[in-house]
């Protein structure tokens, strides 16, 4: 018998396994060194101070994967949308439909909360994820280019 695939919002108890997930994430996008996340930081963010949302993908009694997301807002659609900063699947779970299953239900949970949009970005070379968003219609913004500001030169911005 098959297992079926449930979801689950993250708990507090959860914050070593969610830090688990995006090592395994990082390290699957060769970045491992650029984590810096900690357990106490992600709890208070998270849990906290509610910034952002972990779901995990369930398999019997296994998470199996993660999506973290938020909130953002688009002026031009005048309401928030649902910036999905990582889905990660672990290697042994993945080719089953199991992203797809993440991707649909977070698409779920935006227009139960009346979003206007599901957005993510994805590294160039990540083909295999490419291909895949592709042949769920997701449309690249190949218009837009994404600037960053962190670390010294934030706070120096800042002064």
């Amino acid at each position: 018998m098959s297992e079926t695939l449930t979801f689950r919002p993250a708990v507090r108890q959860d914050v070593p396994l969610i830090l688990q997930f995006i090592r395994e994430l990082a390290d699957y996008e060769q970045l491992l060194s650029e984590v810096s996340a900690d357990e106490a930081t992600l709890e208070e963010w998270i849990f906290d101070k509610q910034k952002a949302e972990v779901l995990f993908a369930v398999l019997g009694d296994t998470e199996i994967g993660f999506a973290l997301f938020f909130h953002n807002f688009s002026t031009f659609l005048g309401r928030a949308g649902l910036y999905l900063e990582d889905l990660y699947i672990r290697p042994e779970y993945r080719g089953r439909g199991y992203g797809k299953a993440i991707l649909k239900k977070l698409a779920s949970i935006a227009l139960s909360r009346g979003c206007g949009r599901l957005e993510w970005w994805c590294l160039d070379r990540n083909t295999p994820s490419i291909q895949f968003y592709l042949s769920l219609g997701a449309q690249p913004m190949s218009d837009w280019t994404v600037y960053r500001i962190a670390g010294d030169t934030l706070a120096e911005l800042a002064q």
